[in-house]
């Protein structure tokens, strides 16, 4: 299980106007936690999803994923976007062995991992379809399951359901808590919407605005596992009001 270690870390946009996007951020991650980066936006949080994922450099700090230090994107390090980036030319199931594929790992390592990760996320009637033939939450169950097979065991989530209707992404919601209890992932989910974060997260870290800093860290206090039901429930609410107010303080 890989956890991940942030240590006073800065980023700045350099030009003529430099732009500082993080400010002294410091962050730890257990192995097999679910945290929720929460914020307004333009506050940092993709920047620091970035950063942990490989693609940026911070300009100054520590930045651990299984006590290393993150130099370069890894196949350790799982991404998926609001927009899953199917390749449109590839069934489902080719899409999903694509990387290990690549990669010159053996089919007999990832085809098995691949038709489990294609069960557990409800796609093993959808094998021979193309993308343009799925929703776009049937394309974002792919895009988990792609990472899932490469043996990610850090997932970084980056608003991956901004861009669904509110009942599919309610049922997405649902089906990322269910994977989640399945491998115990870790997982760092960032997001705008607090109903998403208290419904996903062990820990929710909520991001002032820019430049971005660790404003709270909250420990969600409702039980595992959880369902759409508790979002209506009086302890749901009570603490959604504490992180707006934290929000707007």
């Amino acid at each position: 299980m890989s956890g991940i270690s942030i240590s006073q870390v800065y980023k700045t946009y350099p030009g003529a106007t430099p732009v500082q996007a993080l400010d002294n951020i410091d962050l730890e991650i257990q192995p097999g936690e679910f945290v929720a980066l929460l914020g307004p936006s333009g506050c940092g949080k993709s920047t620091l999803l970035n950063l942990i994922a490989g693609f940026e450099r911070s300009s100054s700090g520590t930045l651990l994923v299984n006590q290393r230090a993150v130099s370069r994107p890894g196949p350790d390090r799982g991404v998926v976007f609001q927009e899953a980036a199917l390749f449109p030319w590839l069934t489902v199931w080719e899409n999903v062995i694509f990387g290990p594929q690549v990669a010159g790992a053996k089919k007999s390592e990832y085809e098995p991992r691949a038709r489990e990760m294609l069960e557990i996320t409800g796609l093993s009637g959808f094998l021979d379809h193309l993308p343009v033939q799925l929703s776009g939450g049937m394309r974002q169950r792919v895009g988990i399951a792609r990472v899932l097979t490469l043996g990610s065991r850090v997932l970084l989530m980056d608003e991956p359901f901004g861009a669904l209707d509110a009942q599919t992404r309610l049922t997405m919601q649902e089906l990322l808590l269910s994977v989640w209890s399945k491998l115990r992932t870790t997982v760092l989910f960032v997001t705008h919407d607090i109903d998403e974060a208290i419904l996903l997260a062990d820990t929710i870290y909520v991001m002032s605005a820019r430049p971005g800093r660790i404003q709270t860290r909250i420990d969600v206090p409702i039980e595992r596992p959880r369902t759409i039901e508790d979002t209506t429930t009086a302890a749901f609410n009570e603490l959604k009001r504490e992180i707006l107010r934290q929000i707007r303080h």
